[in-house]
């Protein structure tokens, strides 16, 4: 069965989900994506779903436009790195380099954002790596395992068997935001909640955390806008 869209120009593929806690249909437009999620309740028809989104194409259309677009990486296109911005350019022989606000990327064109990406998602697997050692250290207590995923609901998790996750998208941010998940996260190793005395941990292993918290969710939406192909 083909994916349900709504049609126009341009057309809206519409996600539909059910929910056996959902009373009436929703709707829901993704502020990282654009995506246009359909919640309805396990015995309405999906027609029904369709119908309602078509009632709603106007207000649909019209933040959707007013969402920031994404931005597919190439040459010429500038991408946060560290915080920083840098030009993707044409680069000379085998590896990725940086210099002067620039990240040099060789081989075909058509593989630069993928390249890229794949040489960030390395780059940020040795950051958080060596900032979970540096906060578990100053914790006093060990972490099992660390993953990279590319998560939109969380920056983060850790689980009560110690193993941490990440998006890879950190490596865009500055270092101190990246410090400051990866002090969070580890945090959790002591203190599986939000309480008063998990807080009280983040800030005994990181410091004054509210600037890296106030950035994030400030700001961290845009790191989803960038695909790497």
């Amino acid at each position: 069965m083909n994916d349900p869209y709504l049609p126009g120009d341009p057309p809206i593929p519409l996600i539909i989900r059910r929910s056996g806690r959902a009373r009436r249909i929703s709707l829901r437009i993704s502020q990282l994506d654009g995506r246009v999620t359909l919640t309805l309740p396990d015995r309405v028809p999906e027609r029904e779903a369709i119908h309602f989104a078509q009632e709603k194409e106007a207000w649909i259309r019209k933040h959707l436009a007013n969402r920031t677009g994404n931005v597919d990486v190439g040459h010429g296109v500038v991408v946060p790195i560290g915080g920083i911005p840098h030009q993707v350019t044409e680069g000379a022989g085998r590896r990725i380099s940086f210099a002067q606000g620039q990240v040099h990327v060789p081989g075909a064109v058509d593989r630069v954002g993928k390249r890229l990406g794949a040489h960030l998602k390395a780059l940020a697997r040795t950051r958080l790596a060596e900032a979970s050692d540096h906060y578990a250290e100053r914790l006093g207590k060990p972490y099992a395992a660390i993953t990279l995923r590319d998560t939109r609901s969380r920056w983060g998790s850790c689980t009560a068997q110690g193993r941490l996750m990440y998006s890879w998208r950190l490596i865009l941010a500055p270092p101190e935001v990246l410090n400051y998940v990866a002090a969070h996260e580890v945090a959790h190793l002591a203190q599986m909640n939000h309480s008063p005395a998990f807080w009280a941990e983040v800030e005994r292993i990181y410091g004054d955390y509210a600037a890296a918290r106030a950035w994030l969710r400030r700001e961290g939406s845009s790191l989803h806008r960038y695909r790497f192909g």
